[in-house]
């Protein structure tokens, strides 16, 4: 079981947690709080938190990936982010009966922002329009900036000012970072997307959406964090307007099945994600994903499917300034012989909370 005291929304609150690893009944719901020295920084490498049965409903928070170190618009992440700490992951969980070769599925029945405000920033040497260590440039790096964006629950909206302009824009809260461990003992950054997820910054990671992810481990061991209120396609100033997040998610394995890539479905959408550079190889990992599943789950020949994505398909370029850049596909169920797929999973975690 798990106890949390005061859990109030940001790490400036003290908070208390005890918890026990335990199994936990179908259909359960159960809370935890990490505290700052129980974020992980890395995917891979950490034994589990806590143990969750297929069903269960997990109620628990996130950190911004600056490790709730920017405190005032004055604050410079470079500054005062310690080195090392970006992306805090709150996890991992050990789903029972997931094993290797099997499919994670994570529903996001509600993400919230946890405190009053988001934050956005221009950190040297990172981001699409500027030298970085992957692109190497002798030019000088742009100066860095932060943003602090106001949260107004009631309109739903961000807001800040560029100069004298007022820029308010709907606030989308979604999980920038959702994982689950690498394969063969990889141990892995926080900040790279790849094959197990991680840090794939895609906005369609949020409320009201399935996540099947690759389970490579036993227990499949997820991770989740980096919460983001709004995010342009691209992501190329490098974040988000980023923020802390209380989460409540369903947790379910899927036997018999397994994936390369994570998926995502929502109740019009199927989307298959592809984490790589160059930019192509993420454009052709994610849309090959999308073709073979569709070819698999309505039985249909490779060829027909390639056609389908190529007539009706879409794509979304998440980001373009991690270590691996991030590739959506998607098709709109409309245009399938059927809306189910995995048995209609989806639509049973969606109405069973």
């Amino acid at each position: 079981m798990n106890i949390p005291i005061d859990i109030g929304g940001t790490m400036t609150k003290y908070r208390l947690t005890i918890f026990f690893c335990v199994s936990l009944s179908f259909g359960q719901t159960v809370k935890y709080i990490p505290k700052p020295e129980e974020l992980k920084f890395t995917f891979g490498g950490h034994p589990p938190v806590m143990k969750l049965k297929p069903g269960t409903i997990l109620e628990t928070w996130t950190e911004d990936c600056f490790y709730g170190a920017v405190k005032k618009p004055t604050d410079m992440p470079s500054q005062v982010s310690p080195i090392g700490k970006d992306n805090p992951q709150t996890g991992p969980f050990y789903i029972e009966g997931a094993q290797p070769g099997d499919i994670l599925a994570v529903h996001i029945i509600d993400l919230q922002p946890a405190t009053d405000h988001g934050i956005s920033s221009n950190y040297p040497g990172f981001g699409a329009l500027t030298g970085t260590e992957y692109t190497a440039l002798l030019n000088p790096m742009l100066p860095e900036k932060v943003w602090w964006y106001s949260v107004d629950k009631q309109r739903w909206t961000v807001s800040t000012m560029l100069g004298k302009h007022k820029l308010e824009i709907p606030m989308n809260p979604f999980l920038g970072c959702i994982a689950t461990a690498p394969q063969r003992g990889e141990v892995r950054w926080t900040v790279t997307p790849e094959a197990y997820g991680g840090n794939m910054d895609v906005y369609q990671v949020k409320k009201g959406a399935t996540v099947y992810l690759p389970v490579n481990v036993e227990g499949g061991l997820l991770e989740f964090g980096d919460g983001h209120l709004a995010q342009g396609e691209g992501e190329i100033i490098g974040t988000a307007v980023e923020a802390a997040l209380n989460v409540k998610i369903k947790v379910d394995v899927i036997k018999g099945k397994s994936i390369s890539w994570p998926r995502i479905e929502q109740d019009n959408y199927l989307m298959t994600v592809g984490c790589y550079r160059p930019l192509e190889d993420a454009f052709r990992i994610a849309n090959k994903e999308l073709v073979l599943w569709i070819a698999d789950e309505y039985k249909m020949d490779v060829l027909d499917a390639y056609e389908l994505v190529s007539q009706v398909g879409e794509v979304d370029v998440a980001q373009v300034v991690d270590p691996n850049y991030t590739v959506v596909a998607k098709i709109q169920k409309k245009y399938l012989p059927s809306e189910k797929v995995f048995g209609g999973i989806h639509d049973k975690l969606k109405t069973t909370h």
